[in-house]
């Protein structure tokens, strides 16, 4: 067949033996024109291949691929106006072959479908066939549901105006198509679901919508295309009808609904419709290739490539861009393969050769795909958020106009450009580029497709990885099948993680990348289809479009190569193997290529017809087939002697094998006549045998007859003989048997009655025993109830020292805060002081001075006064001597001033050091309260959870006890025979939370002291000596701050008195003593307001029990406070006195009738004389004197007082100190004895405590039980004198008065109705109550329907009118029942998460509303007047709220069940398993075995599963409305069962512990916090239980090679143990050649890094530790007045009051 060309046969069948001799996979490049027909071609080369090969299997290989030719055409060919049948994609199909060269199987690879079609056609064109094969099929029963009509009604359809195709039958094409389909293994409901979504697009094309404004629109109401729509893809109208209106945008901080216009609505339809029609061209192309793909290991491959050919029409868009850049990169392939290549290796080997010069399209290429090409600046435009098709034609113009000469720009357009192709000059319209090339789609109508309740729409939407198989190239564009590598569909695995991100350009260039790799991997030929006219007329050849084609697609210049080169090469070793027939042996020598020299000279005589290369020897065209033709004739010689010889063989064969069969034939007859006459002598013999026994019978027969007849005759007669005997012996037998059942009969009547007698014995003995068994089992009850009891009680004192350890947190904290203040103050003050106490030692030091000074003038005085006689010129020395004195006197001061600034230089050093000091103890004990707190939280946490612990147990035990009760009450109520009653004593036992609240401690106590407490005590004394022990701690740290409180007050306080009573003295000089005293003086205002501030603010801020009268620290604070004031009135007498000496002085200074020139001194001396005359100096002296000794003795009492609070408080650390060396002590000897006297040696300790605790208690009531009657004696007695007065008001008005009075009728309005907040009921209609409101109360409804907590108010109003009322019987029956309702309901309900989270709500409500008003002050800080006014009056049920909290906890431990039952499948799945990121794990790592069977399974979970669940949880929480910290905590626990089960599963699966999952995982975490963020919890503590899953993840994406990963990996991985991030490292896997596994001496540095870190051995985590549960106080704003009880609810019988 090959001399048949041109012939699309010959070329299959070319491809076909090469495959087969050289065993290189080939490929088949159809190209041409749109039109030409290439899909014809690569159907008949199919068709070819099936025929000649045939299937290697039963199945029918070759149908099934012929079969995919009809499905292809129908879904990815339409009418154009050059083609009929035109391919609107490319493929390229790749048809396998086993070793024996026959088809196994197939696979398809599409390029570039053209979804613009779907909703636009140009004129004269059709949509894709498919959708008019429908229409024309739409009468079909089975299309009925489809409500299909004419192609004309659609607006799909009909924009081409040409619905038909002269010739075609649309409905027998859907024939065709449809049994393809089934040939393919696509079901009937496959198809069905194919039709009913192409249906479904038909229907939303014709989906309209009407203009709001000119920025929104809507679709008219029940618009019936988008009903039908909805309905056939099984998606709710409303959500699409909102969708295709609105679209969605997201800020950083929130996200936008925003309406849009009716283009962008019918823009963004018609891009669904397109994404729609993608996504189902994609799925049948798949199911097509698993339906062609076969198990067999391939051994070679055909490709036939039939791809869209060049195209041009009058408006040019983004696909025809695309299908003419392909075609440019299938003529460069051709041209490398036929031109450059052809002469690259002439020119290797050295052949004489002159090139020929042909097109070569790179640069129109580089003008596409380079760098800062058009589809580069495509790509960047897109990336621009506003980007438009004009600023990128903009670019184009800058970038390529008139720097590419095969860019042109049109002269009338500035939206279009111009590209010279290989074939043609073609001009592309810029409009609408940048959205092709973008391709986007709204994600929330996905979003609603994809909640779809139509299965296969939904499967449409779930991304698969395509297997598709280029090969890589050789340097030789060849290659060996043994060396072929297949390479995923989607190339690298670095660009997997961000495919959504590529445009339709980059992947089409990608796409074609691969698809130049397989044709460059393979040998390619080609089929060049020429169009012979543009206006598909038949037998019209037109020769000047035939030449034009032919040259665009270089067949000319190929044509030249052929006929000047040399087609056909061997190498040496090729031809040596392949013509060695020719040769004769001694023209076969060692060196190959000069044995081929030798033998192409002898043969082919011209030496231009072939040349001989380095490697290779090229022959000219036909001198191969001359090679061939004389091999041939060479082997046909041979066959012919062979066949000579053969058949001379087979002759003589023949002839022997004749002749032995003759003679074997006459040996047979021969035999056969000797046969016959023998069987003649026997015949005769036989027959005189048969006479003889004939007669001897007759005669024998009669004989028997005559025998027989005598026989029958005998029988008869002893027959009759022995039925008579028979029947006399039966007769006597039936006898003797009556007898024997009469005298049975007999005996057991009296057996029965003996029986009888005996069993009504042995029920009254039995009875009598039953009831003293019973009256046992009774006590035992009653002693188990009192045992329950007296541990409720210990639960109660242990919830109380619980709330005291609070309460101390609390007070420690306020006193903390204090002393700080204190601090700061006294600090202010303490440097405020010492500047005082500066200047007083300064004044004190100079009033000393000025002493001396008065002591020696007054020597001065005596002298001058003996001297007075004397002259004046005694009077110039006492002149000089005054200079000299003062002289003196300034030195004195400025040597005085010297000191000062001294001295104020020391003061501050001190006060730097003193606030140095300060400073470091505050920081130490900020340090060690901060360190102290939260060990103390943890040491709470861990007492919480272990009573928790408890509670569970005993919940346990109370369940297993309930259920021994039922069964002694089953034994006990099974009735006799004959007797059915109720025993008279029998009685249900209460709850064991029911208490009365009539019987006090006291009584309780000698039972408590008396109860056994073998089973309880064992499990509680270790919480209560803890419990003991951190509260004495606090007690003795509470203690300590406050003494160090008062005593740095004490000092600040004293300080200040001490500096108050220093008494101001007079100087030298009395301008400057006034001057110091007038500064004292207002130094005393100011220190006496200081303290009246201070006074304040201790009596305002401090807390009321330490403000309170009688307290030490209020006592001590107002001891300080009257001694100052005291001691201020002193310093203001004295004020008082100096200042009246002052005035005195200066009316005594002033001078008289000295008008001589005297100096200053003569004048003061004089002063001083006339002074020392008058008393007045002796005067103040002895003031001086009498005020420096009261204030030595206040100093000295002040000293007394503070050394004896300093003794005390040393008495009282020691009596402390012993206190805790004896508690010590204690806690020693208890832990060195044995378990079981260690317990009962801690229980009598607490026991003899508690008793002193009580006992005090006891004594306080009392107390206050007779200030309480007192207060009620007075308030009569003031009652009784406020009626007396009344009445003598009323007896003094006289009558006149009032009956002067005018009597005026008056209108009294009636008074509404007030209700209390009551609800009132019958003792009788409790039951109903408690089954109404919590027995049958659906939780949806209350939730949906009514306000949140509704049940909680309606029981706590029952119970505040029980309170009302004084009915303690009815406040116990009804918060019994209550609680046994809600345990009933949740053993009942208790797998349903709506129903224990609604019960846990109204629990929680109920213990707030109890706490709310019950009257303390604590919990009544938040409520309105009107609420206070609710509080209970009567009873006490703070054991009811230990025992509800309790409940609470049972049921809070019973939602982390629920929770993690229904997490517990997702957690693996959807934090492992499901890739959210797609293909960042799509490489397997290798070795592993998968673990799942295909990843659409049904079963699987996503983290968007994981995520609604949450969403869910979180929704019914806030609905029954649930306090937001318990809420927090739930979350808290979901979040660690979470972190712990994914990495206890990490740590169990080699297979999850890859770089990519670690990726993954980071990517889910992050998922679930921004989940956390949306709901506001991110304080909830959540996130750091996922902390060790986080560090996990991190721990696979960290290097692990070097001594500074290791040292990092141990830093960052602080919340792995030691034991989990060896493990981590062990099973780390490498995905690919990238990575490494991690080294043994990597792992042992990590290990000896971490060998002094204390970390726990184990493995796994804890996945069932459930975290302690607070439920903090959360008070109700909700008025109680104000509920209203809806009818639905069935309590009619409840009255408000």
């Amino acid at each position: 067949m090959g001399d048949m060309d041109p012939h699309i046969f010959a070329v299959a069948e070319e491809a076909y033996k090469q495959m087969a001799r050289d065993e290189r996979n080939q490929s088949i490049i159809v190209s041409g024109e749109s039109g030409a027909g290439k899909t014809v071609s690569a159907k008949y080369a199919m068709r070819y291949f099936a025929t000649v090969s045939g299937s290697a299997s039963e199945a029918n290989v070759e149908e099934k691929v012929l079969a995919s030719n009809p499905i292809m055409e129908s879904i990815g060919n339409a009418k154009t106006t050059r083609n009929d049948n035109s391919s609107r994609f490319g493929k390229y199909i790749e048809i396998g072959f086993d070793k024996r060269y026959r088809i196994i199987g197939a696979n398809m690879r599409t390029y570039l479908l053209e979804k613009s079609r779907v909703v636009f056609q140009a004129e004269e064109e059709r949509n894709y066939h498919i959708f008019y094969q429908l229409c024309a099929s739409a009468a079909l029963p089975e299309f009925k549901t489809l409500r299909l009509g004419n192609a004309n009604y659609f607006h799909y359809t009909k924009q081409g105006g040409s619905p038909v195709i002269d010739g075609i039958d649309d409905a027998k094409e859907m024939v065709h198509t449809r049994q393809a389909c089934s040939l393919l293994g696509i079901n009937d409901s496959h198809q069905m679901g194919i039709f009913r979504i192409l249906a479904g697009i038909l229907h939303l094309g014709n989906v309209g919508f009407t203009s709001r404004d000119a920025d929104s629109c809507t679709i008219p109401h029940k618009h019936e295309p988008l009903t039908i729509f909805c309905d056939l893809m099984g998606v709710e109208y409303q959500e699409m009808s909102h969708w295709l209106c609105h679209r969605k945008l997201a800020t950083a901080s929130e996200t936008y609904i925003k309406p849009i216009s009716k283009l962008q609505a019918i823009n963004a339809r018609d891009a669904l419709a397109k994404h729609i029609y993608a996504k189902l061209f994609n799925w049948i192309v798949d199911h097509v290739n698993k339906a062609l793909h076969s198990t067999v290991k391939q051994h070679s491959f055909i490709g036939v490539l039939d791809i869209y050919g060049f195209e041009t029409f009058e408006i040019n868009s983004f696909e025809q861009f695309c299908i003419n850049y392909a075609n440019e990169k299938l003529q460069q392939q051709f041209n490398m393969h036929v031109f450059k290549l052809e002469q690259e290796e002439y020119m290797k080997e050295q052949i004489p050769w002159t090139l020929i010069d042909f097109y070569d399209n790179q640069p129109c290429i580089n003008l596409i795909e380079a760098k800062l090409g058009i589809l580069d600046l495509l790509d960047e435009e897109c990336k621009m958020p506003k980007g438009s098709d004009d600023s990128w034609a903009q670019k184009l113009y800058n970038t390529h106009l008139k720097k590419c000469a095969l860019f042109e720009k049109p002269r009338m357009s500035n939206k279009a450009f111009i590209i010279q192709h290989f074939a043609d000059k073609v001009e592309y319209q810029c409009e609408g580029f940048l959205e092709k090339n973008k391709d986007t789609v709204y994600e929330e109508q996905i979003k609603v497709l994809k909640s779809s309740k139509f299965k296969m729409l939904s499967e449409l939407f779930r991304d698969e990885e395509k297997a598709l198989s280029p090969t890589s190239a050789t340097p030789s564009g060849r290659t060996l099948l043994s060396r072929t590598a297949v390479k995923p569909a989607k190339a690298r695995p670095g660009q997997a993680s961000k495919e959504h991100k590529k445009t339709v350009g980059h992947q089409f260039r990608n796409s074609l990348h691969l698809l130049m790799e397989t044709l460059n991997a393979t040998t390619p030929h080609y089929v060049r289809c020429i169009k012979p006219n543009d206006f598909k007329f038949p037998f019209t050849f037109d020769e000047k479009r035939a030449v034009q084609q032919l040259r665009a697609c270089g067949v000319l210049e190929t044509i030249r190569i052929s006929a000047a080169g040399f087609p056909s090469r061997w190498t040496y070793q090729e031809f040596f193997s392949r013509y060695r027939v020719l040769m004769k042996q001694k023209d076969v020598l060692s060196d190959r290529k000069q044995t081929c020299k030798n033998l192409l000279e002898k043969l082919i005589l011209d030496k231009d017809k072939y040349q001989f290369g380095k490697t290779k020897i090229f022959f000219r065209a036909g001198q191969v087939a001359y090679l061939e033709k004389i091999r041939a004739d060479k082997l046909r010689v041979a066959c012919i002697r062979i066949q000579k010889t053969i058949r001379g063989w087979l002759m003589r064969k023949k002839y022997l094998r004749m002749r032995k069969a003759a003679i074997t034939i006459q040996r047979y007859v021969r035999g056969y006549q000797a046969r016959c006459y023998a069987k003649f002598l026997r015949r005769t013999r036989a027959a005189i045998l048969i006479q003889k026994f004939q007669r001897m019978y007759v005669v024998r027969k009669r004989y028997h007859l005559m025998r027989a007849a005598t026989i029958v005759l005998q029988s008869l007669l002893r027959g009759y003989i022995a039925r008579n005997k028979y029947q006399r012996m039966l007769r006597e037998h039936k006898a003797i048997i009556i007898q024997k059942h009469v005298r049975g009969w007999l005996a057991r009547v009296r057996y029965r009655r003996s029986l009888k007698a005996i069993v009504y014995l042995q029920c009254c003995y039995r009875r009598m025993m039953a009831k003293r068994e019973l009256k046992k089992l009774k006590i035992e009850a009653r002693s188990v109830e009192r045992y329950k009891k007296l541990n409720i009680g210990m639960e109660n004192k242990i919830m109380q020292l619980q709330r005291k350890v609070d309460e101390q947190n609390k007070d420690y904290k306020s006193l903390l805060e204090k002393l700080t203040n204190l601090e700061t103050t006294y600090n202010t003050e303490n440097e405020k002081l010492r500047s005082d106490v500066e200047r007083l030692r300064m004044s004190e030091e100079e009033a000393k001075n000025a002493t001396n000074r008065v002591n020696m003038l007054q020597e001065e005085i005596t002298k001058l006064r003996k001297e007075l006689h004397q002259t004046q010129s005694e009077k110039k020395t006492i002149e000089e001597w005054a200079d000299k004195y003062k002289q003196q006197t300034e030195q004195l001061v400025s040597e005085l001033k010297e000191q000062n600034t001294s001295l104020k230089k020391e003061k501050e050093e001190l006060n730097r050091r003193i606030h140095d000091q300060a400073k470091e103890m505050t920081e130490t004990m900020e340090k060690k309260l901060v360190e102290e707190t939260k060990q103390l939280e943890l040491d709470l946490n861990d007492e919480r959870l272990r009573y928790q612990n408890l509670l569970n147990e005993f919940s346990r035990l109370e369940e297993r006890y309930e259920d021994l009760k039922d069964e002694v009450n089953l034994m006990v109520s099974i009735p006799k025979p004959g007797h059915k009653r109720t025993d008279s004593t029998h009685s249900s036992n209460e709850s064991e939370y029911t208490f009365s609240s009539e019987i006090t401690e006291t009584e309780d106590l000698p039972l408590r002291m008396e109860e056994p407490s073998e089973k309880k005590a064992p499990l509680d004394m270790s919480l209560f000596l803890k419990l003991q022990k951190r509260v004495t701690e606090l007690e003795q740290e509470k203690q300590s701050l406050q003494d160090e409180l008062d005593r740095k007050e004490e000092q600040a306080l004293r300080t200040k008195t001490r500096e108050e009573e220093r008494p101001p003295m007079r100087g030298a000089e009395l301008e400057y003593e006034s001057l110091k005293r007038q500064e004292l003086e207002s130094e005393n205002k100011k220190l006496k307001n200081e303290l009246n501030e201070l006074q304040k603010a201790l009596l305002e801020k401090s807390s009321p029990e330490v403000t309170a009268p009688g307290a030490p620290a209020y006592r001590v604070l107002l001891d300080q406070l009257t001694s100052v004031s005291e001691e201020l009135d002193v310093r203001k007498e004295e004020v008082l006195i100096l200042r009246s000496q002052l005035v005195s002085q200066k009316e005594a200074i002033q001078p008289k009738e000295d008008k001589n020139t005297m100096t200053d001194s003569t004048i003061l001396l004089e002063d001083v004389q006339k002074m020392k005359d008058k008393g007045e100096i002796a005067q103040a002296y002895i003031g001086l004197k009498e005020t420096n000794r009261l204030l030595e003795s206040q100093l000295q009492s002040q000293k007394k007082s503070h050394d004896n609070e300093l003794e005390a408080l040393r008495g009282e650390i020691q009596s402390l100190k012993e206190e805790n060396n004896r508690q010590q002590q204690l806690l020693a000897q208890n832990l060195q004895l044995p378990p079981e006297a260690r317990i009962e040696a801690s229980l009598q300790h607490e026991i003899t405590r508690l008793t002193n605790e009580n006992l005090d208690l006891m004594e306080q009531l009392e107390k206050q039980d007779k200030t309480v009657r007192k207060l009620k004696k007075q308030l009569k007695v003031f009652a009784k004198k406020i009626g007396e007065l009344e009445v003598g008001q009323m007896e003094n008005i006289s009558p006149g008065q009032i009956i002067d009075e005018p009597i005026r009728p008056v209108n009294i309005p009636r008074k509404e109705k007030d209700f209390q907040g009551m609800l009132d009921y019958k003792k009788d209609d409790e039951p109903k109550l408690v089954k109404n409101l919590i027995l049958d109360l659906k939780p949806r409804g209350v939730a949906v329907n009514l306000i949140p907590g509704l049940p909680a108010y309606i029981l706590f109003m029952c119970v505040r009118h029980a309170d009302y009322l004084n009915d303690d019987q009815k406040v116990r029956s009804l918060l019994t029942s209550t609680i046994n309702g809600i345990k009933k309901v949740l053993k009942k309900r208790g797998d349903d998460f709506e129903t224990v989270s609604f019960w846990l709500s109204n629990t929680c409500r109920f213990l707030h509303c109890l706490k709310q008003y019950s009257g303390e002050e604590g919990f009544m800080k938040h409520n309105t007047p009107r609420q206070n006014e609710h509080c209970l009056t009567n009873f006490d049920l703070a054991e009811y709220r230990q025992v509800l909290s309790d409940l609470a906890i049972q049921i809070y431990q019973q939602l982390v069940r629920v929770l993690e039952n229904i997490l517990q499948p997702m957690i693996v799945s959807g934090m492992l398993e499901h890739e959210t990121i797609q293909g960042v794990s799509g490489v397997k790592p290798p070795g592993l075995r998968k673990r799942t069977s295909s990843i659409a399974d049904e079963g699987t979970y996503t983290l968007d599963s994981i995520i609604r669940q949450l969403n869910t949880f979180h929704s019914v929480m806030c609905q029954h409305g649930m306090d937001p910290e318990l809420i927090k905590q739930v979350v808290k626990q979901t979040f660690y069962i979470t972190g712990a089960v994914t990495l206890n599963n990490l740590l169990l699966r080699k297979d999850m512990c890859s770089w990519s999952k670690g990726m993954q995982i980071r990517y889910n975490v992050s998922q679930l916090e921004e989940w956390l963020r949306d709901k506001n919890l991110m304080n909830s503590g959540a996130k750091e239980t996922l902390e060790p899953l986080i560090q996990a993840a991190q721990l696979l994406q960290v290097k692990k090679k070097t001594d500074e990963d290791a040292e990092a990996i141990c830093s960052m991985c602080n919340a792995l143990t030691t034991a989990q991030i060896v493990k981590v490292l062990n099973l780390y896997t490498p995905v690919n050649e990238f990575e490494e596994r991690v080294s043994i001496s990597f792992i042992r540095t990590i290990q000896m890094r971490l060998r002094d870190r204390k970390d726990s051995p184990q493995l796994l985590m804890d996945a069932k530790h459930i975290f302690p549960v607070t439920f903090p106080f959360n008070p109700s704003s909700l008025a109680l007045e104000t509920i209203q009880i809806p009818a639905s609810l069935g309590l009619a019988f409840i009255s408000r009051v």
